[in-house]
């Protein structure tokens, strides 16, 4: 997204004392559409911080989101979310950078215009950061993070957390969740395209309106390819909802166990033709949005209709799935659409709810047989529903219109944390956590078609 000049002067307020928060912020929002860059809000516009401790904020990188700071005083900022493009209902994601910073320097940052209330800051989530020097994502801990109703924020919900700066050379970067960029999609497959694997074929199936890859990944043994057999086929997507880093994670996993020489992986690609498209908002990925597409879409809910201009990678992908559908040849037996939940922990399932009682029966059994595998996965928080609110969803939408023999899932992954069913205590996520749950998603295919002879046959 192109830096806008609106947030940058908006978020200077000269003529307000320092120490007392502009009137207007409290009331509404100053009109911004872009993120901050390389802004210092004790300088003013293109001058260039002289001291140590005076605050360079930066979100003008692929994936980032801020798009306003009010320095409330030395000790305190007041940090805005930049709307979803074309969409400013949504207002979850960040991911910024500080630099400039003064070693032991302390302050404090409060977010101040969230979209949604029930979040799990609530329960304990915090925020994630990490340095220059220590490039690895830690937690902030619970003890320096609060989340709660504000006075003086016209009682809005406000996340605020404590932090200190303790190397004035280092690149503070902080995140909602872990970030997964459409770049690090296209190196990762790129990668394992150059390792030249008989069994996977990576093909264009599309692009975005701003003319990103669409990828499609086929992944099954050599002999599947070109057999005129009728093959039983599970197709995954990934990332509609661009905030849901997790769901990037997940959906890698699956293909590193799907690639690997593990003896379960080679017997599920000589059974099973995988088709798996990693990221199927790559423009709202790349933008920082939080749950919209560039034009201000929620994707998800457009299944029913998509429209070539608006839509281009849900009407490529549902194309593909009733071609699928409508193949002898091609046995599409699983849709599961792969998202990152907000207000709940564990990772579970939500499916359909039909008509044929033997069907509903048959539909449960992915699921308790994923429960009995993963040991981050929740029962008591998967659902089997008909929520008109949801109609326009790829498992909603695809359950009614394929064949009855597709069961159609949306897999959710929290975005923070799980209570353990082997240690009966909450764990938090980390991208190893989301890499395994991903694994033992595949895996769990092993069960479902009772491949577990095959696999002691090797």
């Amino acid at each position: 997204m192109a830096d806008s000049d609106l947030e940058l002067e908006g978020s200077s307020r000269p003529n307000t004392p320092v120490g007392v928060r502009p009137t207007s912020s409290l009331m509404r929002m100053d009109p911004f559409v872009g993120n901050v860059s390389k802004y210092c809000p004790l300088t003013k516009k293109l001058e260039r911080p002289t001291e140590k401790g005076q605050l360079i904020f930066d979100a003008s990188f692929e994936c980032g989101n801020l798009g306003r700071v009010d320095r409330i005083n030395e000790f305190e900022y007041d940090l805005f979310i930049r709307p979803d493009t074309c969409n400013p209902r949504y207002r979850v994601w960040f991911n910024f950078t500080v630099q400039n910073v003064a070693s032991q320097q302390r302050v404090i940052f409060n977010i101040v215009n969230f979209s949604k209330t029930r979040s799990l800051y609530r329960d304990g989530m915090t925020p994630l950061v990490m340095s220059t020097s220590r490039p690895k994502w830690q937690r902030i801990p619970s003890k320096q993070v609060f989340y709660y109703r504000s006075p003086e924020h016209n009682k809005n919900y406000v996340l605020s957390f404590v932090f200190a700066f303790d190397n004035e050379k280092d690149t503070y970067h902080f995140a909602y969740c872990y970030p997964y960029t459409y770049t690090r999609l296209q190196d990762y497959l790129g990668r394992l395209e150059a390792l030249g694997r008989p069994f996977l074929i990576r093909e264009t199936l599309g692009y975005s309106v701003q003319q990103r890859q669409l990828d499609l990944l086929t992944i099954t043994a050599p002999a599947n390819m070109i057999s005129t057999k009728p093959q039983r086929m599970v197709f995954i997507t990934s990332r509609v909802h661009p905030g849901e880093s997790p769901s990037s994670f997940v959906c890698q996993g699956v293909i590193d166990f799907l690639m690997s020489d593990h003896v379960e992986a080679e017997v599920l690609r000589e059974h099973i033709v995988f088709k798996i498209v990693p990221m199927l908002n790559p423009d709202g990925v790349f933008l920082g949005n939080y749950r919209s597409s560039l034009m201000g879409f929620d994707l998800n809910r457009h299944w029913h209709n998509p429209s070539p201009w608006a839509h281009p990678s849900l009407t490529a992908t549902k194309q593909l799935l009733l071609e699928y559908d409508q193949d002898p040849n091609s046995h599409l037996d699983f849709y599961i659409d792969i998202h990152a939940h907000t207000t709940l922990t564990n990772g579970f399932m939500y499916g359909n709810v039909y008509e044929d009682p033997q069907r509903c029966e048959h539909h449960s059994i992915f699921p308790r047989l994923l429960s009995q595998r993963a040991d981050d996965y929740s029962w008591a928080n998967t659902s089997f529903n008909q929520d008109a609110a949801k109609a326009g969803t790829g498992r909603r939408f695809l359950g009614n219109c394929l064949s009855p023999r597709t069961n159609c899932y949306t897999l959710e992954v929290s975005v923070h944390s799980y209570t353990s069913q082997s240690k009966a205590s909450q764990e938090l996520y980390t991208e190893d956590g989301y890499f395994k749950l991903g694994k033992t998603l595949v895996k769990t295919f092993i069960d479902y078609y009772k491949l577990g002879d095959k696999v002691k046959d090797k």
